[in-house]
């Protein structure tokens, strides 16, 4: 494998390595019987400081299926974080313990900062509101089987496009075929951070910002939609200014294509009406199932490529990252470092630009 991390798909695994990944989660999945034992003796710790029901039980059961063995926490509270312990030590100690680790943080950039430190493969399951990987695993895998392609294809992407990590992974993804273009549907507070449009501008992949779904509808080939996360705002009064304010009901969908396909990487609120369930367009259930093959697929694949050596830890700048939630401001420790992109500076944490 290009790397031996997956921390942002786009930069750890090549657009065929993705092809290769989900042409084997297909295979998963019409001969799952057949795979149990392609991880045995190995063990996968999953590190959850943020809760998960999706991400975490298809892990888990990815790699039992796997014929594998698990440990880890879901709650930090049940671990030695509660009594201080930063995120290196934590990382140094449980990778001595298993072969691969699974992070979940509420800090942007913390899965990278993990990978510094870790002496096995770490995989990104969520890190703040900047990136998902593996669900944009399990979209494509979703595509492939629904659609057929990743290429050709106007995706609107609906609700909190700022906190949206599910979004900018997939947005990402998807901007590395040809033919794609994108309708980013959302209030103007709630709108995509500029680093996902600078990348969108720069390698010249159509976009267009609309505030109105039901006016997106006729437009599109798939509809990703995202709930409005409460645990991203400050307050519950700013939280529910702006919950309600897109659902996706029939009236909406009759106004779209026959072929449209509906997407959520769950859960969801009040975003999706009960009753959409019912139209063959949508597809929310099935992507779920998806993202175990999806899972299986990528710890074999990564699995297989461990005996990498681990790169060495960057060289530290010395400016300091300016976005205060990035992992950088609360383990001090870890090194920052920037990038250049054009005349702007990036953290290669957070992707957020850097104020000089």
């Amino acid at each position: 494998m290009k790397s031996r991390h997956l921390i942002d798909l786009s930069s750890d695994l090549s657009v065929s390595e993705w092809e290769e990944i989900t042409n084997l989660a297909c295979d998963i999945r019409k001969n799952i019987d057949s795979y149990y034992g392609a991880c045995r003796g190995k063990i996968l710790a999953t590190l959850f400081y943020e809760p998960s029901t999706r991400t975490q039980m298809s892990f888990q059961t990815a790699m039992l299926r796997l014929g594998g063995r698990i440990i880890g926490f879901d709650n930090p509270a049940n671990s030695s974080v509660a009594k201080g312990e930063n995120l290196k030590d934590t990382v140094r100690v449980v990778g001595g313990y298993s072969d691969i680790i699974v992070i979940r943080h509420p800090l942007p950039g913390s899965a990278k900062a993990a990978s510094l430190y870790s002496r096995v493969p770490v995989i990104n399951a969520g890190d703040g509101g900047h990136f998902h990987p593996t669900q944009t695993l399990t979209d494509l895998v979703t595509l492939r089987h629904e659609k057929g392609t990743f290429s050709g294809l106007c995706i609107g992407l609906c609700g909190d496009l700022k906190n949206g990590r599910t979004v900018h992974s997939l947005i990402k993804a998807l901007a590395e075929f040809p033919g794609n273009s994108f309708v980013l549907i959302s209030t103007p507070s709630l709108r995509i951070p500029a680093y996902i449009k600078d990348y969108l501008s720069s390698i010249g992949s159509p976009w267009q910002e609309i505030d109105n779904l039901a006016d997106a509808m006729p437009l599109i080939d798939v509809l990703y939609m995202t709930r409005i996360q409460r645990e991203r705002f400050a307050s519950e009064s700013e939280y529910y200014e702006q919950r309600g304010l897109f659902v996706l009901d029939e009236k909406k969908m009759s106004l779209a294509k026959k072929e449209l396909i509906v997407m959520h990487p769950l859960p969801r609120v009040d975003e999706i009406a009960v009753e959409v369930d019912d139209d063959p367009r949508a597809k929310y259930f099935e992507q779920t199932e998806y993202g175990l093959y999806a899972r299986m697929a990528l710890i074999m694949k990564m699995l297989d490529g461990q005996t990498k050596q681990s790169e060495a830890l960057p060289r530290p700048a010395d400016i300091v990252c300016s976005n205060p939630d990035c992992i950088t401001q609360h383990e001090t420790y870890v090194p920052g470092v920037f990038r250049k992109t054009g005349d702007i500076l990036v953290c290669d944490y957070c992707d957020e630009r850097a104020q000089l």
